[in-house]
């Protein structure tokens, strides 16, 4: 017993040997693209937001949750439109990138799975958009037929309106990641240190559990687990992507290196999950309507997620 798990220990820890390295340079890079201040964001999507969803597409499918996040806190001041959000959260990957450059045999599939998020990413977001201006205009239509003294009135309540979103400077805050304490570090080169040492053991406990049971109970066992059946793979798969850290997304990818699971069932997992970001939104969107509208965030997450990879499931 003792004998196979130090052996699965040593094979998870020998697989870092290189993967530590690439890790880190590719943290090295990503922490200097991603330190930025909520109001460079706010300020892009403001200037053009029609251009939203795309622009979010692209902007999320840099690794690492740097951008869900703050995307997520930019969201609760109601500075990008919906359509927008979803469209961060679904092209981001989170840890998988830097854990797939690890691993030159599956640079393909890397630019496969980049490349079907940010499409994807891209449809959501405008459709979101989308269904949200014509219940916007409808609601409107509605509104119009209400009596001018109680649009007036509605106009009086708006207008002494303090929530967060209008106090002065709250935008020019830097955004601290609730899952690094060193996230906004200025030395760049300790943040990517940080970074690496974190992913790394989550790598390095998911290896070792992957391969304890591929030796206790056989590869097929994971597979089993997560279900024989395509389609409910992907559904199990996407509530992974719910884990708010990058444990989640460690977590699929690895198994999809280990042929545990499809690229299908990975992408949809990937697809739900945002890292940090969905926990900064419940954190910042507060209140009745704020709780209202997380919920329907995670659900519409969860649905396309969901559809991603069952359109993924035919065509790769």
């Amino acid at each position: 017993m003792f004998e196979i798990i130090g052996l699965s220990l040593w094979e998870a820890l020998y697989d870092l040997r290189y993967t530590i390295f690439v890790l880190y340079f590719a943290y090295l890079i990503f922490g200097y693209l991603t330190h930025h201040k909520s109001k460079g964001y706010a300020n892009l999507f403001k200037k053009s937001r029609k251009t939203g969803p795309l622009i979010g597409a692209m902007l999320g499918c840099v690794p690492q949750c740097g951008f869900s996040s703050v995307m997520a806190d930019v969201y609760s001041k109601k500075a990008i439109t919906l359509g927008t959000l979803i469209a961060v959260f679904i092209s981001t990957s989170d840890e998988a990138i830097p854990v797939l450059l690890g691993h030159p045999e599956f640079y393909l599939d890397m630019i496969v799975l980049i490349a079907f998020k940010v499409v994807f990413a891209i449809l959501f977001g405008y459709l979101v958009d989308l269904i949200y201006s014509l219940i916007l205009k409808k609601t409107t239509k509605s509104v119009q037929k209400v009596s001018p003294e109680i649009i007036e009135k509605t106009g009086n309540e708006h207008s002494n309106c303090d929530c967060e979103c209008h106090k002065h400077g709250e935008e020019e805050k830097h955004v601290h990641h609730e899952h690094s304490g060193n996230c906004c570090a200025d030395n760049i080169f300790l943040d990517a240190l940080f970074h690496t040492i974190n992913i790394a053991i989550f790598i390095f406990l998911a290896s070792a559990i992957i391969n304890i049971l591929k030796a206790y109970v056989g590869l097929d066992f994971i597979t089993a687990w997560l279900g024989d059946n395509a389609y409910l793979q992907i559904l199990l798969c996407a509530l992974v992507g719910f884990i708010p850290n990058c444990a989640g997304s460690v977590f699929l990818v690895q198994s999809y290196i280990e042929g545990g699971i499809l690229f299908s069932s990975m992408l949809a997992g990937l697809s739900v999950g945002s890292g940090i970001g969905i926990f900064v939104l419940w954190t910042k969107n507060k209140g009745k309507k704020g709780i209202k509208e997380n919920l329907i965030i995670s659900s519409m997450l969860y649905v396309f997620g969901v559809v991603s990879g069952i359109i993924v499931n035919f065509l790769y």
